[in-house]
């Protein structure tokens, strides 16, 4: 289905339904075709638990050297402010 920007402007919520339901939408700009609208990817859930275990016991191996006493929490937390 091609729609025009003001078209699609006017009726965005329901260009994003049909999107939602599997029918691509494109939005055309003085008789070209712009922007295609479709479904979202659905997310991605397949994370390697095994090698986040394996990385979980290594930070504690590092860190238990340096403070006996440190709970998963906190390398959690020291973990994620190294991504920051």
């Amino acid at each position: 289905m091609v729609r025009t920007l003001r078209e699609s402007k006017a009726k965005l919520s329901e260009l994003v339904d049909l999107a939602s339901r599997g029918e691509e939408v494109l939005i055309s700009v003085r008789g070209k075709v712009k922007a295609r609208l479709t479904r979202a990817a659905p997310p991605d859930r397949s994370w390697d638990r095994s090698a986040w275990v394996r990385q979980l016991r290594s930070l504690q191996r590092t860190y238990s050297a340096a403070r006996p006493k440190i709970s998963v929490e906190e390398i959690l937390a020291q973990s994620r402010q190294d991504r920051i």
